[in-house]
């Protein structure tokens, strides 16, 4: 079993940034791969970024490309999205999640957070 928090979220205006942060429970948190997720008013829930087991592969959609940077530090049982040039359409709730196998873009993974809410003024 995998509890997963995030945290960081917040209000921010256009332009400014904001490092999202989830923490794991237990020791073997080195075995999940781990992603974000974002869910906006009236919106499916998409792909964010992800990560492999070991932080050595990165993945990032292309919406967030060149803007966020997803990383993990397996000791701390952390995972980190860090958000820069924000955009008002960046406004959702971001999920972390994780699965013991690769990671994947569609929402097929073992464990949820609880969601953090990111929003953008104009």
């Amino acid at each position: 079993q995998v509890q997963l928090v995030e945290s960081g979220g917040g209000l921010v205006q256009a332009g400014g940034s904001l490092r999202l942060s989830c923490a794991a429970s237990g020791r073997t948190f080195s075995s999940y791969a781990m992603s974000w997720f974002r869910q906006a008013p009236g919106k499916e829930r998409e792909f964010v970024a992800g990560i492999s087991k070991s932080g050595d592969s990165t993945y990032y959609a292309d919406s967030v490309k060149g803007r966020f940077t997803i990383s993990r530090d397996n000791a701390k049982n952390a995972m980190y999205l860090q958000m820069n040039k924000l955009k008002p359409e960046d406004t959702a709730v971001y999920y972390c999640a994780a699965k013991r196998d690769l990671v994947g873009t569609s929402p097929l993974y073992n464990y949820w957070g609880q969601g953090t809410q990111v929003t953008v003024s104009s």
